[in-house]
């Protein structure tokens, strides 16, 4: 996968203030918000600030400092909004197989009920 970031994804807008987002949590390196089309009771996006396409791509290139803020940021949100006792789902998307719609790299905090099994058998 290539790891080229496109400045006009959402994500990108949003960071620069041209979208508005109903933000969970800001850190220097990281931004929380609410999920537009939520699939549980809680359903929190967390990107960092910086400019990194996949899971990947962030862990192979972002400091520490980002990486650091970035994980620690995803934890207070699942305390803080009350999902840890009872289990809760971190996704990352990467590329097309995955179905990555966003093209920055961004982590799904779901929670608040039964998820199910992530995946179906394949067949």
């Amino acid at each position: 996968m290539t790891h080229e970031y496109d400045d006009t994804n959402i994500f990108a807008r949003i960071l620069r203030g041209e979208i508005p987002n109903d933000t969970v949590a800001e850190t220097d390196h990281t931004l929380a918000f609410n999920d537009i089309t939520p699939q549980a009771p809680v359903h929190v996006l967390v990107i960092p600030k910086g400019k990194y396409v996949t899971y990947d791509d962030f862990h192979a290139k972002a400091s520490d400092a980002e990486i650091v803020d970035f994980h620690r940021t995803c934890a207070r949100i699942c305390a803080e909004r009350g999902i840890v006792a009872d289990g809760y789902r971190a996704i990352s998307n990467a590329g097309r197989n995955a179905v990555q719609e966003v093209p920055h790299f961004h982590q799904h905090l779901i929670g608040g009920r039964s998820l199910g099994r992530m995946l179906a058998p394949a067949g």
